[in-house]
């Protein structure tokens, strides 16, 4: 009997309180070589990253969101505690002011696009951490 190979796709982090957008992003994110968690708004996905901190190498998070934190909060916080983890920011409203945005981390506009988004993807995430489809 063959076993199944583990699946050795990094994990991202999704951040959209709107769950088309959300899903949109994960499936672009997820075409780049990486599985997901979701989240709909900032307080939940501290939550889930004080959960799975070790296993996720990339922040995917929308700016105006529901609940205490921003996307702008969510990013600080991940950057301070987690420093291991990309990060991406992304919002079709706000545009990131000087303080905003922690080092490393990059912006983009929405609508956003998946050559978009692999771009930036290549660009700011270590080569140990780029999934296959990103390598090349």
């Amino acid at each position: 009997m063959d076993q199944a190979a583990p699946d050795s796709r990094p994990y991202a982090l999704v951040v959209d309180d709107d769950g088309l957008i959300r899903m949109d992003a994960a499936d672009i994110i997820e075409d780049a070589g990486f599985r997901t968690f979701e989240a709909a708004d900032g307080d939940r996905a501290i939550a889930l990253l004080e959960e799975h901190h070790a296993v996720i190498v990339l922040l995917f998070t929308d700016v105006q969101m529901p609940g205490t934190r921003d996307g702008f909060a969510v990013a600080r916080e991940v950057a301070q505690r987690w420093a291991h983890i990309s990060i991406v920011v992304a919002s079709g409203h706000v545009h990131p002011g000087q303080d905003d945005m922690p080092k490393g981390a990059c912006f983009i506009g929405k609508p956003f696009t998946a050559d978009l988004v692999h771009d930036h993807l290549k660009q700011i995430l270590p080569d140990g951490q780029k999934p296959e489809p990103l390598k090349s």
